[in-house]
């Protein structure tokens, strides 16, 4: 049985309202069609896939913790310097790294519960690096 791709992330959230919200403004991903689960959630699609299934949980998770045992998901994605304008209208922080020995160009956010992620570019993808402080 070989795996063939990751499906999906899980993300506990304490406000699911807000969490669609952002994931909407901030990556462009859409709430779509899920389960009738007992509980309240969202699942946030890029197409016709779910990749972020917010589940809503009945407190607030903790901020992010940098020892935690997933400490970031990651996205692939071109448009570099439009996504990178784009954080900097909407007041996102972010940090960029270029990957050793790969040269991905790599986007860090926080989403507004604290989870980390990255959007990866290819190399190939010129823009301004420099790092912004969301002010």
């Amino acid at each position: 049985m070989p795996l063939k791709q990751l499906d999906h992330v899980n993300v506990r959230t304490g406000d699911v309202p807000r969490m669609k919200e952002w994931y909407s403004r901030i990556l462009g991903m859409q709430s779509g069609k899920r389960p009738g689960f007992s509980f309240g959630g969202a699942w946030m699609y890029l197409g016709d896939q779910p990749f972020v299934h917010l589940v809503e949980a009945s407190e607030q998770p903790s901020p992010y913790d940098k020892n935690a045992q997933v400490e970031h998901f990651a996205f692939s994605a071109e448009g570099l310097s439009d996504f990178l304008a784009h954080l900097r209208a909407e007041k996102v922080a972010y940090w960029c790294r270029i990957v050793p020995d790969f040269d991905i160009r790599q986007v860090n956010v926080y989403d507004p519960d604290g989870n980390h992620l990255h959007i990866d570019f290819a190399p190939t993808e010129e823009a301004d690096l420099t790092d912004y402080d969301g002010s």
